[in-house]
């Protein structure tokens, strides 16, 4: 099954070289383009896309605001932020409010693609250095009335939990498990459920918030326990 796609960036000449680069792979397909904010979003209630590759910087409504808007209108939708700075102030917004990844928009081809198929499949698209600026942006304090979560995960749900602060795919944390995709895949929903978190950029930053893991590791000091 093709992963549907929407594509909204104000320059044209933009998405003319975003479709020719995702409709060339078998498993993609773009089945809308839009050039602002408003335009996104009916767009997205008209095609209910797998995911939108959204710029921020538009004329009418930006993407933060469109951003939102799908996500409440089209739950099921994955937004992947494009943008020029991986230091944009827009960017960031727009990962508060609830896209799943972030990718600068001279990313190679296959960045590209693989960013667009992991978000698809449920993981998150951030590098490293954006997802340490990320938590230092959004996760400084601690609110007083917010209480972690963690403790109420199995044994298995928290070594999920630890391989997804640190930035793993799902691929990634069943090989280093010894599990199945699929059901690294059932423990990801039940540890974004019992943590109350919206998605799983959102279960990265409680991962960082209360210490599960440090912003001085990554993938490769990731390997959980046995």
């Amino acid at each position: 099954m093709s992963v549907r796609l929407l594509l909204v960036d104000d320059q044209e000449l933009i998405r003319v070289g975003f479709r020719l680069v995702l409709e060339a792979e078998d498993d993609l397909e773009v089945v809308g383009e839009a050039s602002d904010g408003l335009q996104a979003v009916e767009q997205a209630r008209r095609h209910r896309p797998d995911v939108v590759l959204m710029d921020v910087r538009m004329p009418r409504s930006d993407g933060i605001r469109a951003t939102a808007e799908i996500l409440a209108e089209v739950p099921q939708t994955r937004v992947l932020i494009l943008t020029t700075f991986d230091l944009d102030e827009y960017a960031f917004a727009a990962l508060e409010a609830g896209a799943s990844g972030f990718l600068l928009k001279d990313a190679q081809r296959s960045e590209l693609v693989g960013a667009v198929r992991a978000i698809a499949r449920g993981d998150a698209a951030l590098a490293p250095r954006v997802t340490k600026q990320l938590i230092a942006r959004m996760s400084p304090v601690i609110p007083s009335d917010e209480n972690d979560r963690a403790e109420t995960l199995t044994d298995r749900e928290r070594d999920v939990f630890l391989a997804m602060g640190r930035g793993l795919t799902n691929a990634e944390i069943a090989a280093a498990l010894f599990l199945g995709e699929s059901t690294v895949k059932t423990h990801v929903g039940r540890v974004l459920s019992k943590l109350g978190a919206r998605d799983r950029v959102h279960a990265v930053i409680l991962a960082h918030r209360y210490g599960h893991v440090s912003v001085a590791d990554g993938p490769e000091d990731a390997t959980p326990p046995a």
